[in-house]
């Protein structure tokens, strides 16, 4: 199943402990408290379970889901 901006919004949201209506789409996520550790765990569970392929450096560099959504495949 292909990931869409709203689970990556949800899923981001879930390993902040916030809600997702509180995560922009085009802020960087590190100033929400993303950090690498959180960025690396959903990357595997991305790539677990929608065989994402993204690499780390790429998404560390543009924090932000509306940067990642292409990376990710995300329609």
């Amino acid at each position: 199943m292909t990931l869409t901006r709203e689970q990556i919004r949800g899923d981001i949201a879930g390993a902040l402990g916030e809600d997702p209506a509180d995560i922009p789409f085009d802020e960087n996520l590190l100033d929400h408290g993303l950090d690498s550790v959180r960025i690396m765990t959903l990357l595997e569970q991305w790539r677990r379970e929608h065989g994402v392929e993204a690499d780390f450096a790429d998404l560390a560099e543009q924090p932000a889901i509306d940067a990642w959504a292409p990376l990710l495949g995300a329609s």
